[in-house]
């Protein structure tokens, strides 16, 4: 089946790829990155910064847009033709520099699935089409620092989104007279978003079963599917060329789709910190209710920005997010992020308990002694200076026996915050 698309040549062909960058502090350094998305045209407007985040709940669009700047290039290597860079900067509570650069391509000729097992390194494809004048480092080089990140990050390796659209010959992608999708269609569709030929990664029945029932059906012409490091959007009719459809389809899968896919990295990223930051709570240094605390907020201010159960009011932008978080195990991986939080905040409300009951016992400890000296020498009417020194010596030495008491020491220990042995 792949092996039928390793020769085919879609009407249109894009890939889209996206990897993690450092961003100077400030945004791109040089003038010619304008601030907003890259607009593709489509019909009869541009997908800019206001049409798109319409798509989207105000504090997604925040996070998509208001930090985002793109360039319109021009540069053909081989079968790639760069259209424009874009740089989304992605900062976490630990990395304010991380951001997202996005490169977007069209395919021509034969080349879309081996240039998607090129960039993906799989055995025996081609050399890696991201080289040479299509280097990102050449590409961002004014704006960003293209070299991986040494902490845990959403993308291992770049992440592609391909597009392609077949012709009237290409039935294995086109529904049949009865209007069903032959299995072939989820098979080239699955191959465009793993990146790989049968040959690389041979499917069983059942995993063809499951690309069946995860493909996201946008409409009856297109659909998509969301693999670990790659999505793919597929026509199932023929594309009758300029004017048709797929045009605006194409433009949706350039912005609103992708857009989606990467508010689900940024989401990815915030999630990695967050877990990083609960595996140094215990740290060596002193401090813990304040690191407690200060993860606490992170949380609340990750859930408030970019984990809400609605960010998108588009069906399938929406269904492209949820898949991306069911890829990456999102929600389950906050969930537990939110139950280990819980336990270290019960954690420091038992000790700071224990610490105020401490320091109650220890004043009652000290109060006690002298308080009962102080009154017996105000019944006696003993106004004598050598008296109430005794006394205060008295209360003192009570005041010590009462701490080598086994009480006493866990007073001790429980005002220290350390468990008493």
């Amino acid at each position: 089946m792949s092996g039928e698309l390793s020769s085919a040549t879609g009407i249109r062909q894009t890939v889209t790829v996206v990897l993690p960058v450092s961003l100077p502090d400030g945004g791109p350094r040089e003038t010619g990155w304008t601030p907003g998305p890259l607009p593709f045209r489509a019909g009869q407007g541009a997908w800019d910064r206001e049409r798109r985040a319409r798509y989207f709940a105000p504090a997604a669009a925040r996070a998509l847009y208001d930090d985002r700047r793109h360039r319109t290039v021009s540069v053909t290597e081989g079968a790639l033709r760069l259209e424009g860079l874009e740089l989304l900067r992605a900062a976490t509570p630990g990395a304010p520099r991380r951001g997202l650069g996005v490169l977007h391509f069209t395919v021509t000729g034969p080349r879309l699935l081996e240039t998607l097992r090129a960039i993906g390194h799989r055995p025996g494809a081609g050399p890696d089409p991201l080289t040479g004048s299509l280097d990102p480092a050449v590409l961002f080089a004014d704006a960003a620092d293209t070299r991986p990140p040494a902490a845990p990050f959403a993308l291992a390796r770049p992440y592609t989104v391909a597009f392609f659209t077949p012709a009237a010959h290409h039935t294995a992608a086109l529904r049949d007279a009865d209007r069903e999708l032959p299995p072939s269609a989820d098979s080239w569709l699955r191959s465009l978003a793993a990146r790989a030929t049968e040959d690389d990664n041979p499917s069983p029945p059942q995993r063809l079963e499951r690309v069946a029932a995860e493909a996201i059906r946008i409409s009856a012409d297109w659909s998509a599917l969301v693999d670990r490091h790659g999505a793919a959007f597929l026509g199932h009719r023929p594309d009758r060329g300029e004017g048709d459809f797929y045009g605006f389809a194409l433009a949706q899968a350039r912005t609103v789709h992708l857009d989606a896919l990467l508010l689900g990295m940024v989401q990815r990223d915030h999630l990695d910190a967050l877990t990083d930051e609960l595996s140094q709570v215990f740290g060596s240094a002193p401090g813990l209710a304040r690191r407690v605390f200060a993860l606490e907020r992170n949380i609340a201010v990750f859930r408030s920005t970019h984990w809400r159960r609605h960010q998108t009011v588009h069906g399938p932008a929406d269904g492209l997010l949820r898949a991306f978080q069911a890829r990456h195990r999102l929600p389950e991986l906050f969930a537990d992020i939110l139950a280990e939080a819980a336990d270290y905040s019960r954690i420091v409300q038992t000790r700071e308990s224990g610490q105020i009951a401490g320091a109650l016992g220890v004043l009652t400890i000290l109060g006690l002694p002298l308080g009962t000296a102080l009154s017996v020498l105000q019944v006696l009417g003993d106004e004598n200076p050598r008296h109430l020194v005794l006394a205060l010596l008295a209360a003192l030495a009570a005041t010590t026996a009462a701490l080598t008491t086994r009480y006493g020491r866990l007073v001790l220990a429980s005002l220290r915050g350390t468990p008493r042995r």
